[in-house]
């Protein structure tokens, strides 16, 4: 009890120094120490800082931010100053965190014992424009298509002019930032402006002028219960990887026709968790029902594991392959500035100090030099054998904007491999490659902002594109938002129009 009553208080103490800490005005000239430390950091760990933008453009940039910061700032107040200039590296990747107000555990509690304000909708945005798309529960009958002009009498062109300065996708690639910003608007709003109980919306459908109030309701005993339920780990659960507060899996597999010839693969994300299982028993049942094509489905997958690419393409190949290049890294110690001990426990901490020289040992051993540059080693730049149950029949794939990271790597590999056929519209991760694969959490000494900071070259193992834009497509086919809201899906329907050509074709 004397533990608990310790952790407790130095809990709540934490918890109140950060929001003190947020709430303060720091001098120009700290902030201005900042800038410099996060920038000598950017140029110590970043392998490739200057891939989209020059050197001299990104010292102006950061001198130019300097010169503009003549009065006290809060952490929040800067972050939206500096974040911008982050964000024209043209890394997605790389972004500084949001400084977000901390909450008791009484106050955690609280919350989760309540609905959603903004969580209960999907949303879409084109241009300086946000739409609800989605209204899961009917909340005050709003239609899918409804613009929402304003929150709280402040227009919304206003903050996505805002937020969008704080998103950038890798390179010159513009279909990124939409999907991304559609997903992180109401996580930028509640960072920004705290967490309300109610809000005042002000919408348009159909040339129609409304208002509501939207509130935070308490969940019913049935609604706690029912979340309960989802969040237990079921055999299919963990196969799919559910995710609880989507209440939907990352992974689902099923035949789009009677005669089980068309495959149809969708990954939300790439995970890893269960993903072995997954795979093993998709491809055993493709096989087993002899199946002619296989379309995968990556639309809006942020990426993920590159354990789980790499696992994924060993079921597409004919041949042994390597799927990216060697990572190039800055420094053999930048392994070890991975701080290993974040987020750790009193007792964690204590489990880790143990293992740490056997963290040290294998870090150093990681690297290797090679024509005067470092590189970190990594086991998808190594042969990968062909699985034996692997797919020798046509492959179709799903992208768009919301396509990144891993999702970009396989995709270009396979573009690049002739194993494909891409539908959809460009992915909004890079062509040729990312800044990512582990990270180092480094924290602003005087605003406390935190900035992670990738440290691995990952770059399929491709002749590169040198256009700087993502993975394009075979066959552009876009997606309107009217789409969404009919549940109609123009990409899938042109493959499966495409596919129905072939076996027309085939039986003449």
């Amino acid at each position: 009890m004397l533990i608990l009553f310790v952790i407790t208080v130095t809990s709540c103490s934490s918890v109140r120094k950060h929001n003190e800490q947020r709430s303060s005005f720091i001098p120009p000239e700290k902030l201005k120490e900042d800038i410099d430390y996060a920038y000598s950091k950017l140029k110590e760990m970043h392998p490739h800082l200057y891939w989209y933008i020059s050197k001299e453009e990104l010292d102006y940039k950061f001198d130019s931010v300097k010169s503009s910061i003549d009065k006290p700032l809060t952490p929040l107040e800067f972050y939206f100053k500096l974040q911008p200039v982050i964000a024209s590296i043209r890394e997605g990747h790389l972004s500084l965190k949001m400084p977000r107000k901390k909450f008791t555990s009484k106050e955690i509690k609280s919350l989760k014992n309540k609905r959603a304000l903004f969580g209960r909708f999907e949303y879409y945005v084109q241009d300086n424009r946000l739409y609800i798309i989605e209204n899961k529960d009917s909340i005050e009958h709003i239609k899918p298509g409804t613009e929402i002009l304003s929150i709280n009498s402040i227009p919304v062109s206003v903050y996505l002019q805002k937020y969008r300065s704080l998103i950038s996708s890798d390179g010159l690639n513009t279909t990124f930032q939409p999907y991304y910003l559609k997903d992180m608007f109401f996580n930028f709003y509640t960072a920004e402006k705290g967490i309300y109980d109610s809000v005042k919306i002000e919408t348009l459908y159909k040339n129609e002028n409304h208002a509501y109030i939207l509130k935070r309701e308490s969940k019913s005993q049935n609604d706690l219960e029912k979340d309960k339920e989802e969040k237990k780990l079921t055999p299919e659960k963990k196969i799919n990887d559910y995710v609880a507060f989507t209440n939907s899996y990352n992974r689902n597999f099923k035949f789009l026709d009677k005669d089980s010839t068309v495959a149809y693969m969708k990954v939300k994300s790439f995970s890893l968790d269960y993903s072995n299982k997954f795979y093993r028993e998709t491809f055993d049942k493709i096989k087993k029902a002899a199946a002619s094509y296989l379309i995968i489905d990556v639309r809006n997958n942020y990426g993920g594991s590159l354990e789980e690419i790499n696992n994924l393409y060993s079921y597409l190949a004919s041949d042994p392959y390597v799927l990216i290049k060697p990572s190039q890294i800055t420094s053999r110690t930048t392994p070890l500035k991975t701080n290993y001990f974040r987020k750790s426990s009193p007792l964690e901490y204590a489990l880790k100090g143990l293992t740490y020289p056997t963290y040290v040992f294998a870090q150093t051993f990681s690297t290797y030099k090679k024509e005067g540059k470092v590189y970190y080693k990594m086991k998808a730049a190594k042969i990968t054998k062909p699985k034996k149950d692997a797919f020798h029949g046509k492959v179709f794939m799903l992208i768009n904007g919301g396509s990144f990271s891993a999702s970009s790597i396989i995709t270009s590999k396979l573009k690049n491999d002739k194993r494909v056929v891409l539908i959809g519209e460009e992915t909004g991760g890079a062509n040729d490659g990312t800044v990512a694969g582990f990270y180092s959490y480094q924290k602003l000494p005087n605003s406390k902002i935190r900035l992670p900071i990738g440290l691995l070259l990952v770059q399929p193992n491709i002749t590169f594109s040198n256009t700087q834009r993502g993975v394009v497509p075979d066959v552009v086919v876009s997606q309107s938002m009217q789409d969404i809201i009919e549940k109609k899906d123009p990409q899938l329907d042109w493959v499966r129009n495409e596919i129905e050509k072939e076996k027309e074709n085939s039986t003449k």
